[in-house]
């Protein structure tokens, strides 16, 4: 599971505006050829010439999102190739950035990961969120949310069970194993 908390510009749903931006987008002043950023895997030249252009982008980051959340699996984005790429695509799902977490709780209407998605309600459950706002955040009915919030309590309420039955446990061997241990008492004394 990768997690992180970097300060990151995240996209709206639906947002293409941070394109025009990005440092591969042709203009008058910034001739760059597009072809450069889908080389062939044996086209090191192209390649290294296309990630120094994305390490120079300011909207790099979100490049790089949009590729994974999209699916979109051709050419060089966010400074990565195809083949670098896919092991980010197969795990896309367990994505844990809680900057975008924070950013949904805050209102901003963002794609987010399955793994996000719980932790936002999480958040929402022990922050008591109302369940129409984690719905309206979501984009989920309330009764979907209200459902959400109750498998969310009663997985904090069974993951305390187990953590007392674990601590019982614990404790139990612990005098168990000191009650099989010889005190000084039990040698005698000597004659």
């Amino acid at each position: 599971m990768t997690t992180t908390t970097s300060l990151a510009r995240h996209r709206a749903l639906g947002d293409h505006t941070w394109q025009d931006q990005a440092v591969c987008t042709p203009t008058e002043y910034n001739p760059v050829d597009p072809e450069v950023f889908f080389p062939g895997p044996e086209d090191a030249d192209r390649i290294a010439t296309a990630k120094a252009l994305c390490a120079q982008c300011p909207v790099a980051r979100v490049c790089l999102d949009a590729a994974l959340e999209t699916g979109d699996t051709h050419g060089i984005r966010g400074g990565l190739t195809e083949e670098e790429r896919e092991p980010l695509h197969a795990k896309i799902n367990d994505r844990l950035d809680y900057s975008r977490v924070n950013a949904v709780l805050a209102g901003r209407d963002i794609s987010v990961t399955k793994a996000e998605r719980r932790a936002i309600v999480l958040a929402g459950y022990r922050q008591d969120v109302p369940v129409e706002r984690l719905a309206w955040l979501l984009k989920i009915t309330p009764e979907h949310a209200l459902k959400l919030y109750r498998e969310t309590r009663r997985a904090i309420r069974h993951r305390q069970i187990a953590e007392q039955a674990t601590a019982r446990a614990a404790s139990t061997n612990h005098s168990t194993t000191s009650a099989e241990q010889p005190n000084r008492d039990d040698f005698g004394t000597a004659a």
